[in-house]
C-alpha cells in the first residue's frame, strides 16, 4: 500500500471507529431521534434562517430528503417554520425549546467525546495540526473540485452566499 493508500484507509478507519465508538452513547442519550435528524436540528441550532436549501448544501442532501426530514422534526415539535416579512415565499425553520433540548444533549455528548479523546491531541504540536489542516483543506479543495466537474456543484447555497463551506 503506497502513502496515498495509507492516508485514506487511515482517515476511513478513524471515522469508522469515531463512529463505532460513540454510536452506543449517541443511541442511547437521543433515543427516538435518527442521526440525519439530529444532524438538521445541530445545523438549525447553528445558524439563523435556515432553510431547506442551505440545510442540504450543508449536509450533502437533496432538497427532497431534508423536507422529508424537517417534515418529520415539525411533526415532533422540535423544529418550527417561520417567514420573513420581507421574503413570504421563503421558509426558515429555528429550534422549538424542545429541539433546543435535543441539541443541547449532541452537544454535550460531543464535549464527552471531545474530552475522552483530550490525551491524544494533548501531544500535538501546532506545526503538526498545521500540517494536517492544510492537507485537509487542499483534499476539501479538490473535492469541491472534483463535484463541480462531475455536475454535483451546489446550487444556490453556502457557496453561492459566501458562507464558509
Amino acid at each position: 500500500m503506497n502513502k496515498e493508500e495509507q492516508v485514506l484507509a487511515a482517515f476511513r478507519d478513524l471515522f469508522n471507529k469515531r463512529s463505532w465508538l460513540n454510536k452506543t452513547r449517541m443511541e442511547s442519550a437521543l433515543k427516538g431521534h435518527k442521526p440525519s435528524e439530529v444532524h438538521c436540528i445541530e445545523y438549525i441550532g447553528t445558524h439563523t434562517d435556515a432553510n431547506v436549501t442551505r440545510l442540504a448544501d450543508s449536509l450533502y442532501m437533496t432538497r427532497g430528503a431534508i423536507s422529508k426530514i424537517t417534515q418529520k422534526l415539525l411533526h415532533k415539535g422540535l423544529i418550527e417554520s417561520y417567514r420573513k416579512p420581507e421574503n413570504q415565499k421563503e421558509i426558515y425553520f429555528r429550534l422549538t425549546e424542545e429541539g433546543q433540548d435535543v441539541w443541547s444533549i449532541h452537544d454535550e455528548l460531543h464535549r464527552e467525546f471531545r474530552d475522552r479523546d483530550r490525551p491524544v491531541f494533548e501531544h500535538v504540536t501546532d506545526e503538526q495540526y498545521e500540517g494536517m489542516l492544510r492537507f485537509m483543506a487542499q483534499y476539501s479543495r479538490h473535492l469541491d473540485e472534483e463535484i463541480k466537474h462531475q455536475g454535483l456543484a451546489r446550487k444556490g447555497g453556502a457557496e453561492a452566499e459566501g458562507e464558509d463551506v
